[in-house]
């Protein structure tokens, strides 16, 4: 089985009337790139998240976010009443003042208090309610994880079958390759045969059958595709493996990576090689599909 690197996780769950959500997005990357994103409250859980994350995944880019949602007000800030009840002390005398603001009487803004410095502050948890918070959001993040994960592999799963078809069409290319391979040098040979005869017939000469049987079998040295045809069949069979690994191999979207480079590989060399039309057609079909597994390839984790 192997797992797609695109997907999405979500999650929440609730501590001391503090409900979190988070949601994680995964795209293409060749390595492991994380970006999380944490309010200001829980700003210490990056680094045991970063953890988290790399335990569980192993390529992509990996967008987290975690979101603070039905907040009560206790739960977010205290106010500081008694230097609020100051100001507005100090304010009710000069409201008191026989110079009143221009156009009308003194008027106190609370909203306008309220942003004053160090009237508002945040609440500092204590110790126990920091570990409540960090295990919350944790299993939280891991059960975005697990849906993130299933996705993956659901997604990996339609990716198995594409490669896999592609795969058999190439073995069954490969299969006529061979057969076409051997049946090339005979009738190279009954070419040149009748080529030499029509022109020592001009000269009244008669061919070297030596000389014909070693330049035949120049051409079949040359020519010979048979290594890079069963390399490239080996190159199928490691790829059918990494695919169908149970659990699937750790960052497998790099190995077969690696093994279609190499197909394509051999699959030059028979071009480069072969020196028949229909052999080339063969190879061009080979080629696409190989190309096409090159580009599914980008999409395994």
């Amino acid at each position: 089985m192997i797992n797609s690197m695109t997907g999405y996780g979500q999650a929440e769950g609730e501590v001391k009337a503090v409900s979190y959500a988070v949601e994680i997005k995964t795209v293409n990357n060749r390595y492991l790139k994380t970006n999380i994103k944490l309010p200001e409250a829980v700003a210490f859980l990056e680094e045991d998240i970063e953890k988290l994350l790399r335990k569980n995944l192993s390529r992509g880019t990996i967008n987290y976010a975690l979101r603070l949602k039905h907040i009560t007000a206790n739960a977010l800030f205290d106010i500081d009443e008694m230097a609020l009840q100051a100001i507005m002390d100090r304010l009710s005398r000069i409201s008191c003042s026989p110079r009143p603001a221009p156009g009308g009487a003194w008027q106190i803004d609370i909203s306008s208090l309220l942003s004053l410095p160090g009237i508002i502050r945040p609440t500092l948890p204590d110790k126990e309610m920091l570990e409540q918070i960090k295990d919350a959001v944790l299993n939280i993040t891991q059960a975005a994880i697990d849906k993130l994960k299933q996705m993956r592999a659901a997604e990996g799963s339609f990716l198995e079958a594409d490669l896999k078809n592609h795969c058999q069409a190439i073995k069954r290319d490969l299969q006529r390759i061979r057969a076409r391979s051997d049946a090339v040098l005979q009738e190279y040979a009954k070419r040149l045969r009748k080529r030499v005869d029509e022109l020592l017939a001009e000269a009244k000469l008669k061919l070297d059958e030596e000389t014909l049987a070693r330049e035949v079998a120049i051409l079949a040295d040359k020519s010979d595709i048979s290594e890079e045809i069963a390399r490239l069949s080996s190159h199928l069979a490691r790829f059918a493996e990494s695919c169908q690994a149970n659990p699937p191999e750790a960052a497998a979207g790099r190995r077969l990576d690696f093994i279609s480079q190499e197909m394509l590989r051999e699959a030059n060399t028979i071009a480069s090689k072969a020196s028949d039309a229909e052999i080339i057609h063969y190879v061009v079909d080979i080629k696409c599909r190989i190309e096409r597994i090159k580009e599914q390839v980008q999409n395994i984790e």
